[in-house]
């Protein structure tokens, strides 16, 4: 993406996924989202619906949609299909916690790459709540 904001690699040794994940924004709004990587089919489909559901969000929407996918895939919510559209499909994994790590690889990049677009504007400084881990 030529006009990307944001630009963020993460991977999970586990199972080898690398995801890059790139964001552009206007102002406060992700106006373009898009994954390149390699990995596992969980890895990729979930990056896949991902970038599917946060465009259009704002900063703050995306950030809430990647913490109910966080509890989603552990099963501590109950899917939601219209906040997170084809990705409630990946609710499942709750059931493999080897899994869950190649489910949220994605979602923790959003994240990283929302904090990192709000440090670089100078706003408020946000930490991810899981920042250090993949969950």
């Amino acid at each position: 993406m030529e006009n990307a904001d944001e630009q963020i690699e993460l991977n999970n040794p586990t199972c080898g996924d690398v995801i890059t994940l790139q964001l552009a924004m206007d102002g406060d709004t992700i106006t373009a989202a898009k994954f390149s990587g390699h990995g596992c089919s969980i890895s990729t489909a979930s990056a896949s619906m991902m970038t599917d559901v946060v465009i259009g969000k704002t900063k703050a929407e995306a950030v809430a949609l990647a913490e109910e996918f966080f509890l989603l895939v552990q099963d501590k919510i109950e899917p939601n299909e219209e906040h997170l559209g084809e990705a409630i499909v990946l609710n499942g994994v709750a059931k493999f916690p080897a899994r869950i790590k190649c489910a949220t690889l994605a979602w923790k990049a959003l994240e990283r790459a929302i904090i990192q677009d709000k440090k670089e504007k100078g706003e408020e400084q946000a930490e991810s709540p899981h920042e250090g881990e993949i969950v």
